[in-house]
């Protein structure tokens, strides 16, 4: 893997906005609208570069109301995904919910002020969708490994992981969610 030069994204203080409270809800039951390229304001909003999230903010009720009802949305049968950004579901924090298919059991993890540290000069080609990005799906390349580095949810220290395959593929896709940028940034004419 070739390193990437990167700041480690911790903060302190801070908590989250009146907005983002009305937007998280109370209930950590139901499933949140989805913002997606078909409405230009939600586009505009996805296009924006996520704020981190502070430790304090991760001691907030709010916070875990925020994780079960992203996971509702994207476990939703209706629009099932294999991940999820914050963002997505109007909420401009670097947060991601990921399904670990290199897990027994696939299952979903979050992850708080996730980076990508290093990635694989191997690059795949393959297929993918988005919530946020309805009915269309394209071609992306993507590097078959990744190092990941994140802020645990337990003490907020800092946790490096290598990640590969398809799993791989799908940090990739949510990172970009949480710097404004969409896969159908990098379909060919």
């Amino acid at each position: 893997m070739t390193l990437i030069a990167t700041t480690i994204l911790t903060s302190c203080g801070g908590g989250f906005s009146a907005d983002e409270r009305a937007i998280i809800g109370a209930s950590g039951d139901g499933i949140m609208p989805l913002w997606t390229v078909d409405n230009p304001e939600e586009e505009a909003f996805l296009r924006l570069k996520a704020e981190p999230l502070t430790a304090s903010m991760v001691d907030e009720p709010e916070f875990q109301v925020l994780k079960e009802r992203m996971l509702a949305t994207v476990c939703d049968p209706t629009n099932e995904g294999v991940g999820i950004a914050a963002p997505q579901v109007g909420i401009s924090r670097r947060l991601v919910a990921v399904q670990r298919f290199d897990k027994e059991g696939e299952p979903f993890e979050f992850y708080i002020n996730p980076e990508i540290v290093a990635r694989s000069e191997e690059r795949e080609l393959g297929s993918e969708g988005c919530l946020s990005v309805p009915e269309m799906s394209g071609d992306v390349w993507r590097s078959t490994a990744i190092r990941l580095r994140y802020n645990s949810e337990s003490d907020f220290s800092v946790v490096e992981e290598d990640i590969e395959d398809f799993t791989a593929v799908i940090f990739q896709h949510e990172l970009d969610h949480l710097d404004g940028v969409l896969y159908i940034d990098y379909l060919e004419e």
